[in-house]
């Protein structure tokens, strides 16, 4: 969606100039034209033409997000109509990608649609959840307070994203370091010394030996190694959307060491706070069941739990369905029973979820504090192999020159 530039003549007699967001010309002069100015020309804004984004960059941040629907309610409990509110809003967000899809939005709404039914074409970029939230909303006539409890939901989730982000962030960067190191080490200084050592006929040392030999491989096929690597990458690329391929890397980052079990618990942690926010919010269980499904992120639980609707469908109750998942552990099936025959269904939910996201921190905490030092081990031997490469061929010299 491009900026228009327009020049307006305000009833006043002022010569204005502002650029705005639009589908088309014909929207942009609507627009003005609505507000009561007289449009003297329309064209595009070449300075603010945007290069096309990657697709992972299309993606809303949750911050901007949760302050959308902040706003939102803020406007709502203050007797402002759903239009208007979009309307006010879009105006204020900064997000270019996001704005457009609100503008999309409000078009649907002065279409004659309902604001879940607005959101509905671009599901993709919100979630079903939000929409299954809103749909509730308008149903029970307490739009505002759905919106806000879905609010609390999402700041959780992006807070267990937060944490799980920042754990990998400083060990990715160690390892990071710990590459590049290596490969200067071995293309530059290794092969200086080499032609050193070598003037002088000496015997050298079986770890000096090995790490030229890998040195002057690299940098014999140097070209042919980066573009395999690029090569691997495409390829991994197009795999991966595949949602076989899909279920299989899901499948193996549940059995990593440490990491695995985090995933587990926090899909375990997702579905049970999903169900709650809908099933308080006043949706059927097996509609809630479906939509919670897809709240989870790895593709190989969503494998395992396709099957929970026509579980429920056929009588049986939330636990029992849940426990052919099989991925979900025994205390989680207990505490969703209990809830179950105490008709604190939503409650229990929420109280599982509480349970295994600070099991998911106490966790991330202990993986930082045993990652960190196996990294910094690991640099401590890459260095120290490198130091003895270089200095051992040094006292050989000096030994054949005394």
């Amino acid at each position: 969606m491009p900026y228009f530039l327009c020049r307006l003549a305000a009833e006043d007699g002022r010569v204005l100039t502002q650029s705005l967001l639009a589908p088309s010309h014909a929207e942009c002069r609507k627009h003005f034209e609505e507000k009561g100015y007289c449009i003297l020309s329309v064209k595009l804004d070449w300075k603010k033409i945007r290069v096309p984004a990657f697709p992972f960059e299309k993606k809303i941040k949750d911050k901007d997000f949760i302050m959308f629907n902040q706003e939102l309610v803020a406007m709502i409990k203050a007797g402002y109509p759903i239009l208007k509110c979009i309307e006010a809003i879009s105006r204020r967000v900064k997000d270019i990608h996001f704005k457009e899809l609100l503008m999309k939005i409000e078009k649907e709404i002065r279409d004659g649609k309902s604001l879940s039914e607005a959101f509905v074409p671009y599901e993709k970029y919100f979630s079903k959840v939000y929409i299954a939230s809103l749909m509730a909303g308008e149903k029970s006539g307490n739009l505002d307070g759905t919106i806000t409890r879905y609010i609390d939901y999402a700041r959780i989730i992006a807070q267990t994203k937060s944490r799980i982000k920042s754990a990998l962030t400083y060990p990715t960067l160690l390892l990071l370091f710990s590459s590049v190191l290596l490969v200067i080490l071995l293309n530059f200084i290794l092969p200086s010394f080499s032609e050193f050592y070598a003037g002088f006929g000496s015997t050298l040392p079986g770890i000096t030996r090995t790490l030229m030999a890998i040195s002057n491989t690299m940098r014999a096929n140097f070209l042919f190694i980066i573009a395999f690597a690029l090569l691997l990458f495409i390829a991994f690329v197009q795999m991966k959307r595949y949602e076989k391929t899909q279920v299989i890397i899901d499948r193996i980052k549940l059995k990593i060491p440490f990491g695995g079990p985090i995933w587990l618990e926090s899909g375990v942690s997702l579905v049970c706070r999903t169900l709650g926010l809908l099933l308080e919010a006043g949706i059927t269980l097996l509609h809630a069941v479906g939509i919670a499904n897809k709240a989870v992120p790895n593709r190989f639980l969503i494998k395992r739990m396709e099957n929970l609707p026509e579980y429920i469908q056929q009588g049986e109750n939330l636990s029992e369905s849940l426990s052919k998942a099989d991925f979900f552990p025994p205390l989680s099936l207990d505490m969703i029973r209990i809830g179950e025959t105490s008709a604190n269904l939503e409650g229990m939910l929420s109280d599982v979820a509480e349970f295994y996201e600070e099991r998911i921190q106490r966790k991330i905490d202990t993986l930082i504090s045993l990652i960190e030092p196996i990294i910094i081990i690991f640099m401590g031997l890459i260095i120290a192999g490198m130091l003895l490469s270089v200095y051992l061929p040094i006292f050989n010299i000096i030994r054949v020159v005394q």
